[in-house]
């Protein structure tokens, strides 16, 4: 009898860890009901066309706690491209920045902190203090920062987004929904400086004092979800458990957002199921590289060279499900009577995306060289050599 109470418990302690392990990695082969989730509001969207995989209450305006730093985090990338901000500067912290509450790296008031470190510190462990002291450098003050928040998400197109702060601290009137936090991991997604830090499990943080801070990634699907590489998380009492992700697989690359889960467990676990949704049906074809060049050339008037190579001014995917039969074709138009001078990168016609007889996408055609306009004396010369050819054949 022993032994059979013996092989029961090993069995059950197996099939815990056999759950465990696969916490992260839920699958649905078919479209998830809304019953298979219990979060607020959701929404899954493949990155390089923008279509939407799955959506549930997507744009209900709901708080999403520090989700709303990824609007800090765009803005500090952003002046770190134009040079207004270098990853190297000393910046130094305020008391108002030092006394933040709820997550922090305890940045020491009157100390000096490069901005890579403070942005590596909101990325990674959702600093309230460390967006704080970027804020303040940006913009003088928190106050004036948030102006510059609100307005870029008019810029973005996020229309259910409302800023007060940089942080996600609880806040009357504001607000965002889990469409518009796609959409800005999107934007997000697109500046080397996120990309450095997005990925970072554990780190430390120095301070000028001598002390460290342990950073600890706040996204654990960075660690346990395959492909997973950037994301933001939040969790209030107001917002509850907040996530928005994204995940590369090949040529696939999706973002989910799941607001208002009832603990952290679901924030992560249904997260995963959306992207494996996605991953599981659907596939991303690119039918134009922008880095090719296409296979007709562009005929040049009055020009030395006659004709020269074109490129897409852009990479062109198609998503479609897994197993459908799919009419891919595409469509170049060259500008006609093109004359020289024409400089590399000037647009010089289209090229279209058809799928099943129907436009699904374009991309501007621009030319890849540089075609320089004849002469008088390439004219002349031009006109000899024709004379001498006519006469040795005659």
């Amino acid at each position: 009898m022993k032994k059979y109470v013996i092989s029961f418990l090993l069995i059950f302690c197996l099939s815990v860890l056999c759950v465990s392990s696969n916490f992260f990695v839920n699958t649905y082969a078919i479209m998830p009901g809304e019953s298979a989730f219990t979060a607020k509001s959701l929404y899954l969207i493949d990155y390089n066309s923008g279509q939407v995989l799955y959506e549930k209450d997507a744009e209900k305006q709901l708080p999403v706690a520090s989700i709303v730093k990824l609007m800090t985090i765009e803005l500090v990338c952003e002046k770190l491209e134009s040079g207004e901000l270098d990853i190297d500067e000393k910046v130094v912290v305020s008391r108002n920045a030092q006394s933040m509450g709820g997550s922090q790296v305890f940045i020491e008031e009157g100390g000096e902190y490069t901005v890579g470190d403070l942005l590596k510190s909101t990325i990674v462990s959702s600093a309230n203090d460390a967006s704080v002291a970027l804020a303040e450098r940006i913009s003088g003050s928190e106050d004036s920062f948030v102006v510059l928040m609100n307005k870029k998400a008019k810029e973005l197109g996020l229309k259910n987004t409302n800023y007060v702060n940089c942080t996600g601290l609880p806040a009357s009137n504001q607000y965002s929904c889990a469409k518009d936090t796609a959409l800005l991991l999107k934007q997000v997604l697109t500046h080397d400086d996120y990309h450095k830090f997005s990925t970072i499990w554990m780190d430390t943080l120095s301070h000028p004092k001598g002390r460290e801070s342990e950073l600890v990634n706040t996204n654990k699907l960075i660690r346990y979800y395959e492909g997973c590489d950037g994301g933001k998380t939040g969790s209030t009492s107001e917002a509850g458990y907040c996530l928005v992700a994204t995940a590369k697989r090949g040529d696939m690359r999706l973002i989910g957002s799941v607001l208002g889960a009832e603990n952290g467990k679901k924030r992560f676990s249904e997260t995963s199921s959306l992207l494996n949704y996605g991953f599981n049906n659907f596939e991303n074809r690119q039918v134009v590289n922008k880095n090719s060049e296409l296979g007709e050339k562009l005929q040049v008037k009055n020009s030395k060279q006659n004709e020269i190579s074109v490129i897409a001014e852009k990479d062109i995917f198609v998503l479609s499900k897994k197993g459908e039969d799919n009419d891919i074709t595409t469509k170049i138009e060259l500008n006609e009577s093109i004359k020289a001078p024409i400089k590399k990168g000037d647009k010089v016609g289209k090229i279209y995306v058809i799928r099943n007889s129907e436009v699904i996408d374009f991309s501007e055609i621009l030319a890849n060289e540089d075609a320089n306009a004849t002469t008088i004396m390439d004219n002349i010369t031009k006109i000899a050599e024709n004379w001498k050819l006519k006469t040795d054949n005659a």
